[in-house]
């Protein structure tokens, strides 16, 4: 009977596990530029007594779902979708580069652009300062320039250029704060290649549908895991009583 209660148990846990890079997902439904993970259910041979083929089931995350989200038109001249293939660096909060398709961005008091999640946009240089009282406009190169507001405008400056990169996809891994870094923690190149479009977000890549399903499709294999414990508890009680009887 342990090892049925074993089994369930270690089943129920990872179901458990599962659920909640689902949810994850589902919470990011209208996170611009999210890209959900993949999870997955993979066989680990079980090693003891017993016959070599038997196993047992553990979750992993398989990877990530590149797959592009759509591009929503928002007419505000801080949001940017990357058209394609494509990264924007950002500094996350150790310092070092990170990667992230949410181009969504404020301007602080002190001119420093950030993205929403209040983290520093990337140059080549570092962070992008911008001048005070100024209209910013986001070239389809990543280009940041900006006129002065007002009835005085003078001339465009150009102050910098957002740093975007396409490292192969295979070689990024999603961090726990949800920005993507390199294999090898080394930043990536700059891609001239890569484009944004600006005045627009890219939506999540989640299908908010299919998730919802995989949520109740786990919370039916996790009550039959229950059950087995159930079952096998039950077992137990009863063949305690009869060897209680023959004693």
């Amino acid at each position: 009977m342990d090892r049925l209660i074993y089994t369930a148990m270690t089943g129920a846990s990872h179901i458990l596990n599962q659920q909640a890079g689902v949810s994850q997902n589902l919470a990011n439904t209208n996170t611009p530029g999210f890209r959900a993970s993949i999870e997955a259910f993979r066989a680990v041979p079980l090693v003891g007594e017993g016959l070599a083929t038997r196993t047992f089931v553990v979750n992993s995350t398989a990877g990530t779902d590149f797959t592009p989200g759509g591009m929503q038109p928002t007419g505000r001249e801080l949001d940017v979708a990357i058209d394609g293939k494509g990264w924007i660096a950002v500094q996350d909060s150790k310092g070092n580069e990170a990667y992230t398709r949410n181009g969504s961005f404020q301007v602080l008091p002190s001119g420093i652009l950030q993205a929403r999640s209040g983290l520093n946009v990337l140059s080549d240089g570092g962070p992008i300062t911008l001048p005070p009282n100024a209209e910013v406009t986001i070239a389809k190169d990543g280009t940041i320039s900006t006129v002065p507001s007002g009835n005085q405008k003078t001339g465009v400056v150009v102050v910098g250029r957002i740093k975007l990169t396409n490292p192969p996809e295979n070689q990024l891994a999603r961090g726990e704060d949800g920005l993507f870094r390199t294999a090898d923690g080394l930043p990536a190149d700059a891609d001239a290649k890569v484009t944004v479009v600006s005045g627009s977000l890219e939506s999540s890549n989640v299908n908010s549908v299919e998730a919802m399903v995989n949520m109740i499709t786990l919370a039916r294999q996790f009550d039959t895991q229950m059950k087995l414990i159930q079952i096998a508890d039950s077992d137990a009680k009863q063949a305690s009583t009869i060897l209680n009887i023959n004693a």
